[in-house]
C-alpha cells in the first residue's frame, strides 16, 4: 500500500508542500481535514449519527466521532473529499448534497502505543440529512467498528454538561477472519452490520475536538434543511 502523503499549509493556510502522513503527525505539520455530521429525523425528533473509532487507529483509537471524516490526500480538493462518506459508510453522497456548517481549526496531541503525534487540522465540516436506518450502512474494516445515533437534543446536553452520560442505539462491524486478514494485509472492506445494542455515552469518550466545536456543530444541525432524497448505498 502507498504511505499517504499531505499536503502541508503554515498556519495561515499557505501551501507549503507535500508530506507523508506519519511525519505531519509526528511534526505537526498544518494539514486540511473534511468533517460530515449525518442527521435524519424520525417524526418531530432529530438524530444524529456517530462511530467509533476502531483500536488500530494511529489517532485517539476507540473514541466516538464525527459520522465520517478523513484528512485530504495531496493535491485533493475539498469537493473531492466526500469520498469519506463512501468509503467509511458505503454511503454515495456527491457533494452539492452536503451543507457547509463551519471552518474549525484544531490542535489536537497525544500518544498511542508509546508513539506521540502532533494534529494541526483545518477541518471543513458539513452536514447531511440522510433518512435511513443504522442497519443501511456498511462499515469500512479499517476505520469504523462501529455506528451510533441519539437524539440530537441529548448530544448538545451533553457536551453542554447538562447531563453526564447519554443512552446511544448503534450497531456493529460483522468482521470474519478473511476480513481480519484484509485488515492486516492494508485492504479496504465493507462489513455489513449485526443487531442493534444499547450504550451508555460520556463526553469524554470523543475524540477531545473541543467543546465549543462539537456544541457550535452540533447547534448547527438542528437547523439542517430535510433531505428527502435517497442516496444510493454500496453492497
Amino acid at each position: 500500500m502507498t504511505p499517504e502523503r499531505f499536503d502541508i499549509y503554515d498556519d495561515q493556510q499557505n501551501w507549503i508542500g507535500t508530506e507523508l502522513r506519519s511525519v505531519v503527525h509526528a511534526k505537526g505539520f498544518w494539514h486540511r481535514s473534511f468533517h460530515c455530521w449525518i442527521v435524519r429525523d424520525e417524526g418531530s425528533q432529530r438524530l444524529v449519527l456517530f462511530q467509533r473509532r476502531r483500536d488500530i487507529k494511529d489517532t485517539f483509537p476507540g473514541c466516538y466521532d464525527i459520522t465520517a471524516a478523513g484528512h485530504l490526500t495531496a493535491g485533493e480538493q475539498l469537493h473531492e473529499a466526500s469520498r469519506e462518506l463512501e468509503e467509511e459508510l458505503g454511503v454515495q453522497a456527491p457533494f452539492e448534497t452536503l451543507t457547509y456548517l463551519l471552518t474549525a481549526r484544531q490542535q489536537l496531541e497525544g500518544q498511542v502505543r508509546g508513539v506521540p503525534f502532533i494534529d494541526r487540522e483545518f477541518s471543513s465540516v458539513f452536514g447531511l440529512c440522510l433518512n435511513q436506518p443504522l442497519e443501511a450502512y456498511t462499515l469500512q474494516a479499517s476505520e469504523v467498528d462501529s455506528l451510533y445515533e441519539v437524539p440530537l437534543d441529548d448530544l448538545i446536553a451533553l457536551f453542554r454538561g447538562e447531563t453526564h452520560v447519554i443512552q446511544a442505539t448503534g450497531v456493529q462491524a460483522v468482521q470474519s477472519a478473511s476480513d481480519q486478514v484484509d485488515q492486516v494485509n492494508g485492504n479496504s472492506v465493507p462489513l455489513p452490520v449485526q443487531a442493534r445494542h444499547m450504550r451508555e455515552i460520556r463526553a469524554a469518550e470523543f475524540v477531545p475536538h473541543g467543546t465549543e466545536y462539537y456544541i457550535d456543530v452540533l447547534e448547527a444541525l438542528v437547523h439542517l434543511p430535510k433531505n428527502e432524497r435517497i442516496l444510493p448505498m454500496i453492497k
